[in-house]
């Protein structure tokens, strides 16, 4: 028999009795389509981590943690700015915090205020849209200017019928303090600590006066050359340690590029858990369409046994049960990513981020629903293949 011959036999047995075939190929169409989604919400998810963890800074930054040791609990500015000694640090970016009302007009909201260096605008990447950045001056005359998020300006300025867009210039009180507006931060949006929009940024002398604190607890290092990541946090460590006496609980460096693998590791180990439960779902389709077969095969033994008292090898039986539980599984397959692009679709409306399908998921789950309908198919087609042509024409 012909390769074409037994294609084409295949085919129209398979479209001859379209409703088993629908429901045969739907546990390998729902395997394949869940292994897709799985590989989509999956991506979604690290696209979703990267963006978090690379907006508390840029890919080679380092953020120190300050917790104390016995009433020493902070570093001066002075201290911190001795970071930048260190090998492969390219600058440092003390930063001191404080929750503060904001008051313009009539209008009082709550923020977040952070007392700053100029080194903050590259070490953290967070240029000013209109106006200018915190300068040293600042620093030294403890100067009341201040960088304000687009959302605190929004809350400040449209409660007062003004634009927010406009609000270098204009004077807002912090704490009871006079301040004057002199930058409008571009927009950064949230990270895993808070939107990065909803602040107040002001000179780090000034903090230290306006919130009664000496020191600072949190330090930005930007790294110079990120292979040399490790070298960096050594040396940070070193510092730290000599200056809190060995206790090394008084410190915590964190590695921004450690993280991301951590995340993306945990990340990668549920989707993998989840794809081997897609799998078995495959597997179950295939002894659907297994058990279809046998049944195919029973209800048309006579239809075997005269094909083979008409010439009919067994290698051509064998061939076309083959061929017709393939079929089933290649359409199941077909359908299955389909779905599946559907599925990552709306995954990524539910979850609002970008869903991702490599194409070698999509040919790897097509392959192996076309494995698995020759290695089910391989039972019942191997039945029909050896059945003796008397004994199936005698069959009722």
């Amino acid at each position: 028999m012909k390769l074409t011959q037994g294609l084409r036999m295949a085919v129209m047995s398979v479209l001859s009795n379209k409703l088993r075939t629908i429901l045969s190929m739907l546990g390998i169409l729902i395997g394949v389509a869940t292994v897709i989604a799985l590989v989509a919400m999956g991506r979604a998810s690290s696209n979703e981590v990267a963006k978090q963890v690379s907006s508390l800074g840029s890919p080679n930054s380092l953020q120190i943690t300050i917790s104390g040791r016995g009433t020493v609990t902070t570093l001066s500015v002075d201290e911190a700015n001795e970071l930048e000694d260190v090998t492969n640090v390219a600058g440092v970016a003390p930063i001191t915090s404080g929750d503060a009302f904001a008051k313009y007009g009539k209008t009082q909201v709550s923020v977040e205020v952070n007392g700053i260096t100029p080194a903050y605008e590259d070490v953290k990447d967070f240029p000013v849209q209109d106006g200018r950045f915190i300068a040293a001056p600042d620093l030294t005359n403890h100067t009341k200017v201040a960088l304000i998020g687009v959302d605190t300006a929004k809350d400040l300025f449209e409660e007062e019928g003004e634009d927010p867009l406009a609000a270098v210039g204009k004077k807002i009180t912090i704490n009871g303090y006079h301040f004057t507006i002199v930058g409008l931060l571009e927009s950064q949006g949230s990270s895993l600590t808070g939107s990065n929009d909803e602040k107040i940024l002001i000179p780090i002398t000034t903090a230290q006066k306006v919130f009664q604190i000496s020191g600072v607890s949190t330090i930005h290092l930007m790294v110079e050359d990120i292979d040399q990541m490790d070298a960096a946090v050594a040396g940070a460590e070193a510092v730290l340690y000599e200056k809190f006496r060995g206790n090394e609980n008084a410190y915590r460096v964190f590695n921004q590029e450690k993280a991301m693998e951590t995340l993306n590791s945990v990340n990668e180990t549920m989707n993998r858990q989840l794809i081997y439960v897609a799998i078995i779902s495959l597997i179950v389709g295939g002894i659907g369409i297994m058990n279809i077969m046998l049944v195919s095969v029973t209800e048309r033994t006579r239809e075997i046994g005269i094909r083979k008292s008409l010439g009919a090898k067994k290698r051509d039986i064998l061939f076309q049960f083959l061929v017709e539980a393939v079929c089933i599984s290649g359409l199941g397959g077909a359908f299955g990513i389909g779905l599946g692009y559907v599925a990552s679709f709306v995954i990524g409306m539910m979850m609002q981020s970008d869903t991702e399908v490599p194409v070698n998921t999509v040919i790897l789950a097509f392959a192996f629903s076309a494995f698995v309908g020759v290695v089910f198919g391989y039972l019942p087609a191997n039945k029909a293949a050896g059945l003796k042509p008397v004994d199936a024409l005698r069959h009722d």
